[in-house]
């Protein structure tokens, strides 16, 4: 007997995954922020910090990258209430998320700094540039615009593994998709529409990561912006 495909029961549903997929896509936006501030912190201190703290970064960094992300949510929100710390399942899927995502970009921006010759620094400071504004203009925008692919294709897993989440019961896409499955038993075309919805707000991300590269790597007036003058000559020297 061949299977009818019926849309109804899921999308008379369509409320309950319009919230699931703004949860996760405030989870993501809120991981990417808060894993991104980790991994460039703990790059800076890999390259440009004490030894005790490079490799108290490192084994942060091997530690979150050998291990596999369910484990990291279970100890998290299971664990931490052994040692005093009780969390949502928001929380600690927040928090998971976004551990996980600052130990895999930490390397991606410690691959962006390390790009960037010293000559290039001291180029920058020797054109009478403060030390804030070679930060900006000669070694973090520079360093981005090398590693800028990598670090959205990070942001793209961090997106699509927001669904471990629902092992927990955290709010999201997965979660109320699996729910209106459980009691609708329309599982095909449940996770066919959640599916859709995953694909459609990938796009949305990638779409919003084009224009921050636009803004953000484009040439701009040396009176200013500096880019044009002083990043332009080294840029060939970064491999940028």
């Amino acid at each position: 007997m061949a299977y009818e495909m019926n849309f109804a029961p899921v999308l008379a549903r369509a409320p309950e995954l319009a919230a699931g997929t703004l949860a996760t896509v405030v989870l993501s936006a809120q991981s990417i922020a808060f894993g991104l501030t980790i991994g460039l912190a703990v790059a800076l201190v890999r390259v440009n910090g004490p030894r005790w703290s490079g490799r108290a970064a490192a084994v942060y960094i091997e530690a979150f990258r050998n291990t596999p992300l369910l484990v990291q949510l279970f100890l998290l929100f299971f664990g931490l209430p052994y040692i005093g710390f009780r969390l949502s399942a928001d929380h600690a899927a927040l928090l998971a998320i976004g551990l996980n995502l600052g130990a895999y970009s930490a390397e991606i921006f410690r691959a962006g700094l390390l790009a960037i010759p010293p000559t290039q620094v001291e180029a920058g400071l020797a054109l009478g540039l403060s030390r804030l504004q070679v930060m900006r203009h000669v070694i973090v925008v520079p360093a981005l615009r090398v590693i800028y692919p990598a670090l959205t294709g990070q942001l793209t897993l961090t997106l699509l593994g927001t669904s471990i989440a629902s092992a927990i019961s955290a709010r999201e896409l997965t979660l109320a998709g699996a729910t209106i499955e459980s009691q609708s038993f329309r599982s095909l075309e449940t996770f066919l529409v959640v599916a859709a919805i995953y694909i459609a707000v990938t796009f949305a991300f990638r779409l919003v990561y084009w224009l921050i590269g636009l803004w953000l790597f484009r040439r701009r007036d040396p009176a200013t912006g500096l880019a044009g003058a002083v990043l332009g000559p080294m840029q060939k020297g970064a491999r940028i």
